[in-house]
This record gives structure tokens, C-alpha cells and sequence, in this order.
């Protein structure tokens, strides 16, 4: 063999047991290279060309015309194949807060566990085939026998009002946009059912003033409490005990006309309500009527000592509820109210109304509110409703400006959803009021918005739309934070929990709860006796099905403890946004629609919102 020859040879060791190639420290052995790549196959199936696991030589006719650039392509390869290697167990292993799961979750399991939730809280004389089992008749004496019903609001024992009407609301809108895929899962009279549960109690709460000694309405704020004399320690603050096992006096909060805010946001859930029941004309016309009823009274005062104001600023009315559900702002509910009753009766004087009273309520939000959609802000949620009617609807003058702002807001809304710069945990949760506990509830509320605008969008056939600092969102992007923030409740997170309890492998048991710790035993517990089940260290006896819990801090980081309530309560409020979420990310129902503009592929009724609007 020549010289050139030789260096137009390159030599390597053959094929170790561990299936690598082996380069010596000097001249390369036992097989030699040409670019005949692929060794030839003995037969025709080639069972004889697969590689035992004993190690031989294969002549593989490969022709290396320079050894030093054959080298550094090994070398290179190597290294290249060992990069890969590495970059997949990273993406494997390691947390991404940029990382988004598709949609992988059961959320059908997970819609109809956080149904279940409110049957858990319901107060009253339960139906007989209620299927919470560890839950009997309570509360059976509350306002003297005329405040029966409704829902316990938490862990404790008391019924608010406020975020009581806030819950109805959210629930009725879910059920207006997405019955179809309601219907689909067969949840569709259940969810149903649990809004009027809600309706009937509301119902209750507005005593007209022709029916009171004052001269005034009276609207019922709180039922249970702290009892403001001393003679007795047992009170639903400082009992814990099941709602079955109350025997202590329940104090009953009321207010008058004055209570702009909780009228507000009542007249808002008997009218989202009134479309849910639409084929029952009888319940849905009372559910309006008492909605048109109470807003004409408390958006005209007659009285000019009256003024209107939130229900948190008078102690009688609020003073106890400021602690849980302090009202910030009451226009927004006016607001909030007027649009829904608006969609309920198809009356433009209360599309007016809302739409001069919008930058007024804009004006009155607080800094830490803005961005965010639950009990004491309905800014953003106002302006996806007067955006829905401005995107299907023409109405036309007046109305332009505040629909044209309306699109603008929740286009800067969903731009700030998507911002490298938004606040969020290292796990990714969007963290929308990092000085407060409960980020769940806000994350299932935005992921709600931003994917009900999306299916707006898609209704359009729109496929992007755009931010104020020039750059855009598409559908998808709005898609893909809606179900991370879901996939994130539901168990992707740096916990590896979910927080929606009986969803998943790992779920918190512990939940701050009276009826969920205390065993269903047929016997009566004291209050004495509940405290030791408040601090016992065994689970929960009875698990709270589908009950989402206030979450994780904002280093993703979370103690399942019961005594930790700013981790482990759940509310009324918080699974309200969390069902909306979930239904609005479920797959569309395979059955055929009569639905148009694509709204049978979406699962949305897109016309069914407009039911009472009727344009000349």
C-alpha cells in the first residue's frame, strides 16, 4: 500500500458491547470505511443483517479521502447527538414555567366534581336524592324561618350575600354561553339546578318597601356571624362545628336601598338567571321583574339623605361581611347589573344606563383590581359583554364609544394575560394580586376570559387581534394561557397537586372545612368537640369532592393544613370561576347544531344571549 493510499484509510475499532464506537490512541483497527454506508442484506426479509449483541467486524466499503475532516465530523456528530441527549432529559425533567401541557386533563371529570362542590355547601332542606352524603338539613331557623336555603359561603357556616349573587351570576353566564357542551357531559340540568338553588335564596333576600315598617327596601346582606353580645361563645365564628349541628342563635345582617353594590350585583344574577330558565316563563318573568324592580329603586332615590354606596360602610348592613367580602366601589355592580338586565328584557334604557355610567366605573376601580374579574370587581367582565354585543350585534348610536373602549380594554386585557412582563409563580400560575392569598381564583376567572374572547374571535373569523404597543395575540395564544392555567390547578405545577380535591393522584386532605372534618356519624358534636377535629392531624373524614382550594403561594410553594385557611378553604366564588374555565375549555359536543357562524365546532350559543333583544 502507497502512501496515499494509507492516508486515505481511516480505521475504527469495532462495535462494543455497549453498541459505541471506539476510536483507538493510534492507528484506527479492524474495519475499514467507504461510502457504501449500509452493510448488504443476505435474503430478502435482511433478518440476517440485524446486529447480534457479540461484538464483530462489518466491512462497510467506506472510502475517507482526508482523516483529520472525518475526525472532526465524528467529533462534531458526538457532540451534537450528546446535546440532544441532554436538552431532552432538561425538557423532561427539569420545571418550565414557559411550559404549557396540552389539553390532557380529564375536564369532563373535573366540570362535574366542581359541580359537586355546591351541592356540599347548600343550606336548607336538602332534595332526597342530594348526593353528598355526609350533608343533612341545617339552618332551618335562619331570618325566623324566611331565610331558609341558599348557600354556606366557605369552610364556616355563614351565608353572604354578596359573593352569593356574584357565584349565581358567573354560573348563569357559563350556562348561557356553553349549555351545548353542558348538555353534552349531561351536567346541563345539574348546574341548572344548582342556580336556581341559588335564585330561589336570592329571591329572599329583597323585601319591597311596601312590605316594611321603615319605608325602605330591606336587602339581607349576611345570615350567621359573630354574635355581638358576649353571653355565648358559640357562634358560626368561633364554632366549629357541621351546619346539621347548630344550635346557637344566628344573627341576621340587613340594609336598605343604599346598599348600591349588593343590589347591584343581585339584579345581575336574577337576570342572567331569567335566560337560563327562559322556557319556564313563569320563574324566568319574576326572576326579571324583581331584577327590574330593585334597580329602579336603588339607581333613583327619591330621598335626598340617601345616597348610594357600598354595603361594607355601615356596620349594621355590612360590618361583619367587611372582614370577608369588603366592597371597594359599588358602580361597577350598577353597571354590571344594567348590562345583564339589558341581555334579560332587551330594554335599551338599561343598555343606557350602563354604557354613561361605564368610564364613571372605570374611574373607581382600584389600581390592585385592575386586570382582575371576580366578587368585588366587574370591570373587565363588563367590558367582554358590551364587546360581545358591539362584535354581533350593530347597534349602532349610542353606543359606539363605550363598545369601541369596551374592545380596547379587553384587547389590553388579554395583551397583559400574555406579557413576558405579568406577574406569575415560577411554575407559571398568573399571580394577579401578589399581595393577596387566594390566586386561583383569579387565574380560573382569566383563564374563563380569555377563552371565551377567543371563541368570540374565532365566531369572527378573526384569527389575531392586537396591543396598544403594536405587537398582536393570536386565538391560540389565548387558548394556550386559558389551559395553563387549568392544567396548573389540576396538577401541573411544581407541587405536583392538584388543587381541586378527588381530581387526580395527589389532592389536598386537609381542606379548612366544619362539615368535610368532622365524621358523619349520626351523633351530635359539639362545639367543644369540633375544635379537636379543627386541630386533629388525620385527614378529613369526608372528602369535599371538587372543591378547589385558595392555592399555592407565589413561589408555587403550598401546606395542606386546616389550619391554614389561607391555603386550604374553598368558597362559593372561587369554584363559580373555576366551573366557567372548565366548560368553556371543554371539547365541543359531537352531536350536530343548529347554531351558526361555526358556533356547533365552538360548543358556544352565540345567539342565545340576545334572546330578548329585538332590533327595529
Amino acid at each position: 500500500m502507497d502512501t496515499e493510499d494509507a492516508e486515505s484509510i481511516l480505521y475504527i475499532h469495532s462495535i462494543s458491547p455497549a453498541g459505541r464506537v471506539l476510536p483507538s490512541s493510534s492507528r484506527w483497527n479492524s474495519v475499514e470505511l467507504n461510502f457504501n454506508l449500509f452493510p448488504q442484506s443476505r435474503n430478502a426479509w435482511g433478518y440476517e443483517s440485524l446486529p447480534t449483541r457479540f461484538a464483530k467486524s462489518i466491512d462497510f466499503k467506506l472510502t475517507i479521502t482526508n482523516k483529520k475532516n472525518f475526525k472532526r465530523f465524528i467529533y462534531a456528530s458526538s457532540a451534537l447527538v450528546s446535546l440532544i441527549v441532554i436538552l431532552c432529559f432538561l425538557l423532561l425533567f427539569l420545571p418550565n414555567k414557559h411550559r404549557h401541557h396540552g389539553a390532557t386533563k380529564d375536564l369532563t371529570l373535573a366540570l362535574k366534581q366542581a359541580l359537586i362542590f355546591f351541592d356540599a355547601q347548600k343550606s336548607g332542606i336538602l332534595p332526597k336524592d342530594d348526593i353528598v352524603k355526609f350533608r343533612g338539613d341545617s339552618g332551618l331557623d335562619d331570618g325566623n324561618k324566611s331565610l331558609v336555603g341558599g348557600f354556606y359561603d366557605s369552610g364556616n357556616n355563614i351565608k353572604f350575600s354578596f359573593p352569593t349573587a356574584y357565584t349565581i351570576t358567573l354560573l348563569s353566564w357559563s350556562v348561557i354561553e356553553y349549555h351545548p357542551k353542558y348538555e353534552e357531559i349531561g351536567e346541563l340540568d345539574h348546574i341548572k339546578s344548582i342556580i336556581k338553588w341559588g335564585s330561589d335564596y336570592l329571591l329572599k333576600l329583597f323585601i319591597p318597601s311596601n312590605q316594611t315598617s321603615t319605608g325602605s327596601i330591606t336587602l339581607f346582606s349576611q345570615v350567621g356571624g359573630m354574635l355581638n353580645n358576649k353571653t355565648s361563645t358559640d357562634d358560626d365564628d368561633n364554632c366549629w362545628q357541621r351546619p346539621e349541628d347548630m344550635r346557637y342563635k344566628r344573627i341576621v345582617s340587613s340594609c336598605d336601598e343604599t346598599a348600591s353594590d349588593l343590589a347591584g350585583e343581585i339584579i345581575a344574577a336574577l337576570s342572567a338567571a331569567s335566560l337560563v330558565f327562559k322556557e319556564d316563563k313563569k320563574y324566568s318573568t319574576n326572576l326579571a321583574k324583581t331584577a327590574m324592580e330593585l334597580f329602579d329603586i336603588v339607581t333613583k332615590l327619591d330621598n335626598p339623605t340617601s345616597a348610594q354606596g357600598m354595603y361594607t360602610t355601615k356596620d349594621e348592613c355590612g360590618g361583619q361581611a367587611k372582614e370577608f367580602y369588603n366592597s371597594t366601589g359599588y358602580k361597577d355592580e350598577l353597571v354590571w347589573g344594567g348590562t345583564w338586565l339589558f341581555f334579560a328584557t332587551g330594554n335599551a334604557s338599561y343598555l343606557r344606563y350602563a354604557t354613561e355610567n361605564l368610564i364613571s366605573a372605570e374611574k373607581e376601580e382600584f389600581s390592585v383590581d385592575k386586570g382582575v374579574f371576580y366578587w368585588n370587581n366587574k370591570i373587565n367582565a363588563i367590558a367582554v359583554l358590551l364587546t360581545r354585543l358591539r362584535f354581533f350585534i350593530d347597534l349602532g348610536y349610542p353606543y359606539e364609544e363605550s363598545f369601541i373602549l369596551s374592545t380596547n380594554n379587553v384587547d389590553s386585557l388579554m395583551c397583559s394575560y400574555l406579557s413576558p412582563t405579568m406577574h406569575k409563580t415560577p411554575g407559571g400560575l398568573i399571580f394577579l394580586k401578589p399581595d393577596n392569598h387566594a390566586p386561583l381564583e383569579y387565574a380560573a376567572t382569566a383563564s374563563f376570559l380569555s377563552k371565551l374572547y377567543s371563541d368570540y374571535l374565532s365566531l369572527l373569523h378573526r384569527s389575531r387581534s392586537g396591543c396598544i404597543d403594536g405587537t398582536s395575540f393570536s386565538v391560540e395564544n389565548l387558548q394556550d394561557f386559558s389551559l395553563s392555567q387549568v392544567n396548573y390547578i389540576l396538577g401541573d405545577n411544581p407541587m405536583q397537586m392538584s388543587y381541586v380535591v378527588g381530581f387526580g393522584n395527589k389532592y389536598p386532605k386537609y381542606v379548612h372545612h366544619r362539615a368535610a372534618s368532622i365524621p358523619w356519624d349520626n351523633q351530635w358534636h359539639s362545639c367543644v368537640e369540633g375544635s379537636t377535629w379543627l386541630n386533629s392531624e388525620n385527614p378529613n373524614p369526608n372528602e369535599l369532592l371538587g372543591a378547589m382550594v385558595r392555592g399555592p403561594d407565589s413561589n408555587d410553594m403550598f401546606l395542606d393544613e386546616r389550619d391554614k385557611p389561607w391555603f386550604t378553604e374553598p368558597t362559593l366564588s372561587s369554584n363559580a370561576g373555576l366551573v366557567a374555565a372548565l366548560v368553556a375549555l371543554h371539547h365541543p359536543p359531537h352531536s350536530s347544531s343548529s347554531f351558526t357562524n361555526g358556533a356547533s365546532q365552538l360548543g358556544i350559543d352565540n345567539i342565545g344571549i340576545f334572546h330578548n333583544i329585538h332590533l327595529n
